[in-house]
Order: structure tokens, then C-alpha cells, then sequence
């Protein structure tokens, strides 16, 4: 198993971020764990920027700041808040019509909570995607194969 299989728990995280009242500070150091390229960066800049944002509780600014640095592919392609819930889309292709577009959605009370969902969403995805679903083999050589062109033109 990879490190990045053995440090993200996608469905274990999706139950917590969707049983959560609220975004607390472990629950958002949870999903910082999950990140494969935000520990790349050190301590640089963006980093820092995430850790300030966490430092300030400014939850759902960190939600947008993760998303930039661990999802560069995806964008934000719509929140809305309907009935009591924030509704969050990421997709991969935010010019296309709703109707052609494949977004990740997820929804929430919270706002930051419901982006964050969606992330782990994409998460998951990647994970998937980055698995072959059928295991290459390559070909060994046969010692007594030997291509031959057969074309008879007579």
C-alpha cells in the first residue's frame, strides 16, 4: 500500500466532516494530515498561509487555501446556501454547462465544513483514479519467437 493510501482514510474523514456540528481545530489538523503535497511545501509561504488562516479559526478561508494548493486541477464551481445548507461543487471543467460538467458536490449546515467534504471528495477520487483497475503484466520474451512476414504476392 502507498503512504499516500495509508494516510488518507476518505470514508472514515467524510462520517466525521458530516457528523460535525461545526469545524473545530483537530478536525481541521485531520484533513491537514490527509494532504499529500502540503507537506511537500516545508515551511514556505503557503504553509505558513495555511497555518495562519487555522491559527485564526478563519475556517473556511484554510478550506480554500487547501483546495488551492492540494487540488490545482479544481476549482470552485459553485456555493449556495438553500434551506439551512451550504451547497459546494468542484470541478475540474467550471466553463462547461451544469448539464456536461462532472463536479464533486457536497453540502453542509457549515459552509467550511461542506467545502471540505467536497475535498475529501476529490481526494478519494484521485486515489482511485491514481489506482490501475486491472494489474499490468509485462510480457516476458520468448527465446524461440521470432517475428516472420508471411505475405505472399504471387
Amino acid at each position: 500500500m502507498t503512504a499516500a493510501l495509508r494516510r488518507i482514510d476518505p470514508p472514515s474523514l467524510a462520517r466525521q466532516l458530516r457528523a460535525a456540528p461545526a469545524m473545530t481545530r483537530p478536525l481541521m489538523l485531520e484533513i491537514v494530515k490527509s494532504c499529500r503535497r502540503l507537506p511537500s511545501l516545508g515551511q514556505g509561504e503557503r504553509r505558513a498561509r495555511v497555518q495562519r488562516l487555522i491559527d485564526a479559526e478563519a475556517w473556511t478561508d484554510a478550506a480554500l487555501a487547501l483546495m488551492e494548493f492540494e487540488l490545482p486541477l479544481w476549482q470552485v464551481r459553485r456555493i449556495a446556501y438553500d434551506e439551512g445548507e451550504w451547497h459546494c461543487a468542484l470541478s475540474r471543467e467550471r466553463e462547461l454547462p451544469d448539464w456536461l460538467d462532472a463536479a464533486i458536490e457536497a453540502h453542509h449546515g457549515d459552509l467550511a465544513l461542506a467545502l471540505l467534504s467536497a475535498f475529501i471528495e476529490v481526494q478519494a477520487l484521485a486515489v482511485e483514479v491514481s489506482r490501475p483497475s486491472v494489474p499490468t503484466v509485462r510480457p516476458v520474451p520468448d527465446s524461440l519467437y521470432e517475428p516472420v512476414a508471411c505475405e505472399n504476392f504471387s
